[in-house]
């Protein structure tokens, strides 16, 4: 009698004891304040369930009553079990979320760049949607000598999610794409819930290459938004995005070019002014004399040799000569330049170290009687007297109002 009359009902109750058989049947109990029912879920309805049942959550059951004869009590026979006041697909959203969330997958330290100038974009999406049209429109207005690869992949219905997960796969092993776009038009949560699918979530994780998620419209979100390296809010936006336009290119590049020219002449102009510095001291014009009078001797060394010359072996003789007084001569030049170098670095060096114009520069100054007489002791100026202070830039007139002999200095 009761499996005659009661073969399509609802039931709504808390759902506990809660477990899973080996043959993949599910078995639970709907309970209220009054009273328990059994319920069994066998595995042909269990699989369909987007969802992971919990105790202690309210649930709606669909089914019909049937009597377990060994134990002796009725149960119910579930063909449908859904939340009761949250969806099932909004429980599932939010079950996944949380899960890939405990993993870290959603951290922004995880996100990887999207490459400023890709050479070809891959992407998911079906050759029908109008979110591809919209894409390669906005590439092609934007950059036109972008290449683009296309996965296609239907974007709902129950193969949809494998499809995507394929096409990211593909993309991202066996292709050249800097990087993958995953795009689809709006739609309601069904029609989205591809995008949902922990296998899309895995494959967009496991790619070698950024995933930019382009699902749905900017109020829509997905998993595959949250495990992306970049959201985008349409597919329109995603075109903008992964690529700047050849006016902005230009533009940057120009920019670029302008400042690489500036530095280069400032720099320039910075070494040109050492070296005309460096040139006419007096380092440089000894070491220029001093090879003058070497090639003068040279010239005096070859005059004497052809004068004297006078003979075949007096010839070969003196040309030895000539030839070792040459080694010699050109050892010595470059002996005596390495010398002088050296020596007009350690005067150069000597130089600045004992420059008053550097003694000057780190803050000290020097006073000066009106005949320009260095005042090195406070007994030399009377008070009321003029003085003149030196200064690393500039100069000042100064009146000596006091003045202490007894050497105590305050700073």
């Amino acid at each position: 009698m009761l499996e005659r009359r009661f073969i399509d009902v609802w039931v709504e109750g808390e759902l506990s004891n809660c477990k899973t058989s080996s043959a993949g049947h599910l078995y639970f109990t709907l309970k209220d304040d009054r009273a328990q029912l059994p319920a069994v879920c066998f595995r042909n309805a269990a699989r369909l369930l987007r969802f992971r049942p919990e105790n202690g959550k309210l649930f709606r059951a669909r089914g019909r009553v049937s009597t377990y004869e060994n134990r002796g009590e009725y149960q119910l026979i579930v063909e449908v079990l859904e939340p009761a006041g949250l969806g099932a697909l909004q429980l599932a959203f939010e079950q996944l979320k949380e899960k890939l969330e405990k993993e870290g997958l959603f951290r922004p330290e995880r996100k990887r760049p999207i490459p400023a100038f890709p050479r070809k974009i891959g992407i998911v999406t079906s050759l029908k949607s109008a979110a591809l049209r919209d894409i390669l429109t906005i590439l092609k207005r934007r950059h036109n000598a972008i290449n683009v690869l296309i996965f296609p992949a239907e974007v709902q219905g129950d193969a949809a999610s494998l499809q995507v997960m394929e096409g990211i796969d593909y993309l991202s092993r066996s292709t050249d794409v800097d990087v993958i776009l995953v795009a689809r038009g709006g739609g309601s949560m069904e029609d989205l819930w591809p995008f949902n699918e922990e296998r899309v979530a895995r494959a967009i994780i496991r790619s070698k290459k950024p995933v930019i998620s382009a699902v749905g419209h900017e109020i829509d979100f997905t998993i595959c938004d949250f495990v992306a390296d970049l959201r985008a809010p349409t597919p329109s936006a995603a075109a903008e995005i992964v690529i700047k336009s050849k006016e902005e290119i230009a533009t940057r590049v120009q920019q670029l070019e302008a400042r690489l020219e500036s530095l280069m002449k400032y720099r320039l102009s910075v070494l040109r002014n050492f070296l005309s510095g460096k040139i006419g001291s007096r380092g440089f014009i000894v070491a220029e004399n001093r090879i003058r009078r070497l090639g003068q001797r040279v010239d005096d060394l070859a005059l004497r040799l052809e004068q004297a010359g006078r003979g075949r072996s007096f010839i070969r003789t003196r040309a030895h000569r000539v030839e070792l007084c040459h080694q010699q001569m050109a050892a010595a030049i470059h002996r005596t330049l390495r010398n002088w170098h050296q020596s007009f670095a350690r005067i150069a060096h000597t130089l600045d170290a004992l420059s008053p114009l550097a003694v000057l520069e780190r803050g000290y100054a020097i006073c000066l009687t009106p005949e320009g007489a260095v005042i090195r002791s406070a007994d030399e100026v009377e008070i009321g007297s003029d003085v003149s202070v030196r200064l690393h830039e500039g100069s000042l007139s100064a009146k000596v109002i006091s003045k202490n002999t007894r050497g105590e200095e305050k700073f």
